[in-house]
């Protein structure tokens, strides 16, 4: 059986998915066969696996990390929000409605014994799991009910790493409080604690870590700097770094529509400090492209675009002959009509904005496949992804460049193929379309992973993962690393 290391967080956004994701990296490059682990993940940013199932876009980007072939198991629990008060739940890759229709408390004891199995396969076949906890397990209200923080931790009996976000302040305070909330069964897993994102010189930091270990038992393990490498989210808008620096409104910008129940965002991050995320039409002032993204709830966002007056600003900046891209739910939006007889979305049939001659249906089942087609206008060879319950039929003003997934109509197009723009020579032509000029080549996901793996291993004590890691992995060397 493996052993299992967790990333748990004072608070959402402690940097869990980032920390998880670069433990991934350096324990496979030391030869470790590791798998990421997230029991439930409540997120619309999702992509599909070889098998053509959906799981978490956080977990995908931990399975290249850790150099295995996405699985699942990895994300057994996909909750997909489509209101303040409803998410979709995807179990083991596929919808559930029957689980869907439960209550937040009445579905777990469903889902407990899905999370315990892929979670103990998933010990079986790898020498180490790095599990990444949700929230915080200092939220007693969920404590009941719980499936991702702490009672995963028991059942793996996991060494837990709790890390706060320190550059937002009281890092100290959420440490001690978040140990305070837990059992003492609970605060026996507790093997450190990590100050992320910090900036500044690190001996500022004492007598705190000696002030806190002496409250707890617990030592600090790590302070890990302030990074401005990215990695594609596990939710929230992609933020590129060197926006703020550049940001010029005279040389025109990619402005992208902000939508309430926005999906699979980390897309548009090829485009870099030419995108701009907007919510009202003066936001539009000086785009030369509009990208309509993919939505969790299409029509809702639909309703939105009109109440905020962005979709009467895109129709008119269609009109003058600005690109405009939509994206799933985006291209769906750009048709005539947005049909939904099975209820997928309420049962609210709408009316499309029309720059598109095309008319969906929204089917009781989802397509999720990965997805490689050519594009009739450019000649390119695309690769990507579907996920859509849409069924789309193009009338005789619309012209189909591929087969089910690409159309144009005049200086509008859409398509379900997610990832589109993340295909270097479509972006090329979509940025000269929009008279715009290429940012500078993100580096690679792999690149990344490494710098950010390097970088995390040196601010950690490396040598007590090491012995987290334990004796399998010592074993597992000899072998040599799986790698994809």
């Amino acid at each position: 059986m493996g052993k299992a290391i967790m990333v748990q967080g004072c608070t959402s956004s402690a940097g869990k998915s980032y920390l998880s994701a670069a433990l991934c990296r350096a324990l496979s490059n030391e030869g470790y066969r590791v798998a990421p682990f997230k029991a439930q993940n409540m997120s619309n940013n999702a992509g599909v696996t070889p098998a053509g199932l959906e799981m978490g876009r956080a977990q995908l980007v931990q399975a290249r990390a850790a150099r295995v072939v996405p699985d699942v198991r990895m994300n057994p629990v996909l909750l997909k929000p489509e209101g303040d008060t409803r998410s979709q739940v995807v179990l083991l890759g596929r919808v559930h409605p029957e689980y869907t229709a439960l209550g937040w408390r009445e579905r777990k004891p469903y889902l407990w014994p899905h999370v315990q199995t892929a979670l103990h396969s998933l010990l079986d076949d790898y020498d180490v799991v790095v599990i990444e906890g949700a929230g915080s397990p200092a939220e007693v209200n969920l404590r009941s009910s719980d499936i991702v923080n702490m009672r995963v931790a028991r059942e793996a009996q996991a060494a837990v790493l709790l890390a706060c976000d320190i550059d937002r302040g009281g890092a100290f305070a959420h440490l001690l409080g978040t140990w305070h909330c837990l059992t003492s069964e609970e605060r026996g897993l507790l093997r450190g604690f990590i100050l992320n994102r910090f900036r500044g010189d690190p001996r500022l930091l004492s007598p705190a870590p000696e002030w806190l270990e002496a409250q707890t038992g617990v030592p600090t393990v790590g302070v890990v700097p302030l990074l401005t490498l990215t990695l594609p989210e596990e939710d929230g808008l992609w933020h590129d770094p060197r926006a703020a620096a550049t940001a010029d409104p005279d040389r025109g910008f990619v402005a992208i529509a902000r939508l309430p129940r926005i999906s699979n965002l980390d897309e548009f991050a090829s485009l870099g400090p030419l995108a701009r995320w907007v919510t009202a039409p003066h936001e539009l002032a000086g785009a030369r492209a509009v990208i309509l993204p993919g939505s969790k709830s299409t029509a809702a966002d639909l309703n939105w675009l009109r109440a905020t007056g962005l979709a009467g600003a895109v129709t008119r900046l269609a009109a003058s002959g600005v690109p405009v891209l939509g994206i799933c739910g985006g291209l769906q939006m750009l048709g005539t009509q947005l049909a939904d007889p099975h209820g997928i979305e309420g049962g609210q049939d709408v009316s499309g904005l029309s720059l598109l001659d095309l008319k969906t249906s929204l089917a009781a089942d989802k397509l999720t496949l990965q997805t490689s087609c050519t594009d009739a206008e450019t000649g390119f060879a695309l690769q990507g992804y579907e996920i859509h319950h849409g069924r789309t039929a193009a009338g005789p003003g619309v012209q189909e460049l591929a087969p089910g997934l690409l159309w144009r109509q005049g200086n509008v197009r859409g398509t379900y193929l997610h990832g589109l723009l993340e295909n270097p020579a479509y972006l090329e032509r979509f940025l000269d379309w929009a008279g715009l000029t290429p940012p500078a080549a993100l580096e690679s996901l792999d690149a990344r992973l490494d710098a950010i793996a390097m970088q995390v291993q040196r601010g950690l004590n490396w040598p007590l993962i090491q012995d987290l890691a334990g004796e399998a992995g010592r074993q597992s060397r000899k072998r040599g690393p799986a790698f994809l």
